[in-house]
């Protein structure tokens, strides 16, 4: 294009045993919200790091304003106007919004750092973007949204003119998102460009000019987003059609209830009662803060419960901690897969393995043939891609560093199974695989919790729902009733109780 003030060029990136980037190219124009999609391990991250200079390309070329680089350094990046925004913030909690907003380089009066000077500018960052925070604030004081705000905040004060951000709707609230958008919006008329990464499709159509699709590391298209549509973008993507969003499955009506919750309190949660029954999905549904993921780590052990009774296959437990929970036979897929999930310093084999090494050893000693027929086993099963068992799972993508937690209790054969926010940050085709595997597992006779976020998840997987609010459960809706108002209506209510 011809006011582009981004243009990246052939780029090739390898890794070991990886081809991450293969003559990928496409631009970025002033002004323009470009949204960059793929599935997981598409090379969207190492595209953007090629940018940032977190990563070396093998070859090509990125031209920022007409200038033309073989590679970038973060300071190379910055002097360019080039500021990311990744889905980790790079926020210190103690320090200030101001002392945040100026990070690295304060401003200083001598030897002093002059905290009114940054203050007053930070107040005028924030008036350009029509917002209103404290810069005296902690940031741990903040809630996500705003935290999300203060580093667009720095970038901006870095005189960004292109501005990358990196699934930024994935810790956000509906409303938080809104804000968000507003924001974006502005700084478009501001002229500066965007590059928008984000697997939520509904989000792309909404606020961007046009799409660049990558799958396995190769460039795929650009298209105007008003000449595309979601069917479109997910052939693109994937390399495939999706018939359907949720695959179909058949609905056995079984009256064995597997898991119970009678009155129980704890962890913030008041007199939680339900019932889950074999081969059923039971979703949990509610806002953000309404107490679902609390109700999980006291199933599994992470919390302990108050009051009232918890029974699996009508026998009372007592799970002191989540090493008896899984020998009871139940099994967390946590929301935070990088911190609680996957174990991201080791390699895939021995994540899979995590939760049976006690009953593949002797005397101390682990069975490796045992290990590596079952690390193998699953990452054939679930599709998981890597060039070896011994990558390590840090390296691989979302949606595989999800497969092999999956992988983990699979191996753990376990009866109870709670998933929570199992597709976040994963894209369309591996949520498709996601949903495939757990029909698989209901067909084996496994019983599942799903705490979603997303409606149409929640609706398109579930068997029955529940909803809380403010740590109880308001509602409870069965297959023909589902209605997206009425779960909302129920997530919203205030106070105890069903009613």
């Amino acid at each position: 294009m011809e006011n582009s003030v981004l243009q990246l060029q052939h780029i090739k990136k390898t890794y070991p045993g990886v081809v991450a980037l293969d003559d990928v190219s496409f631009d970025v124009a002033r002004g323009e919200i470009h949204a960059l999609i793929g599935e997981n391990g598409a090379g969207k991250s190492t595209l953007i790091k090629t940018c940032s200079g977190a990563a070396i390309p093998d070859f090509g070329r990125i031209v920022v304003n007409g200038n033309s680089f073989s590679s970038m350094t973060p300071q190379l990046a910055m002097q360019n106007g080039i500021a990311i925004i990744y889905q980790e913030f790079n926020l210190v909690g103690e320090l200030s919004v101001a002392e945040n907003v100026f990070l690295g380089r304060p401003v200083r009066k001598g030897i002093f750092i002059d905290n009114e000077v940054m203050e007053e500018e930070t107040r005028k960052v924030f008036q350009i973007l029509n917002i209103e925070i404290d810069p005296k604030t902690l940031v741990k004081d903040l809630t996500v949204g705003y935290q999300q705000m203060v580093e667009i905040a720095k970038a901006i004060q870095q005189d960004a003119r292109i501005l990358i951000m990196d699934e930024p709707s994935a810790p956000l609230t509906g409303a938080e998102v809104e804000s968000m958008f507003r924001v974006i919006l502005h700084l478009k008329e501001a002229g500066v460009a965007i590059v928008y990464i984000s697997h939520r499709l509904n989000e792309i159509f909404e606020i961007s000019d046009r799409i660049t699709i990558l799958r396995d590391g190769h460039y795929i298209k650009t298209v105007p987003t008003k000449e595309t549509s979601a069917d479109e973008l997910v052939m693109y993507m994937v390399g495939r059609a999706l018939t359907e969003t949720y695959p179909s499955r058949s609905v056995i009506k079984n009256q064995e209830v597997v898991f119970e919750m009678q009155n129980v309190s704890g962890n913030g949660d008041k007199n939680l009662s339900f019932q889950v029954h074999k081969g059923e999905v039971l979703g949990l549904g509610g806002l953000i803060g309404a107490g679902r993921t609390e109700a999980a780590e006291m199933i599994f052990g992470a919390a302990p419960i108050q009051s009232g009774k918890m029974l699996l296959n009508g026998r009372e437990i007592h799970p002191r901690s989540p090493r008896e929970a899984i020998d009871l036979g139940i099994a967390l897929v946590p929301e935070d897969r990088k911190r609680q999930g996957a174990l991201l310093g080791i390699d895939i084999k021995s994540n899979i393995n995590m939760a049976v090494y006690q009953s593949i050893s002797k005397a101390s000693l682990i069975d490796t043939k045992t290990e590596t027929k079952t690390a193998e086993k699953y990452k054939e099963e679930l599709h998981i891609k890597t060039p070896s068992l011994h990558q390590l799972v840090k390296n691989l993508s979302g949606g595989n560093q999800q497969k092999v937690v999956l992988g983990r209790w699979l191996a753990a054969n376990a009866e109870f199974l709670i998933f929570d926010e199992p597709t976040r940050g994963i894209d369309v085709g591996a949520k498709y695989e996601i949903y495939m595997l757990m029909n698989d597992l209901l067909r084996q006779g496994k019983t599942i919790l799903l705490i979603s976020s997303e409606m149409e998840e929640l609706m398109g997987m579930s068997d029955r729902i529940i909803v809380m609010s403010e740590g109880s459960i308001t509602g409870e809706l069965s297959k023909e009733e589902f209605d997206q108002e009425r779960i909302m209506n129920y997530a919203s209510r205030v106070g105890e109780g069903v009613g």
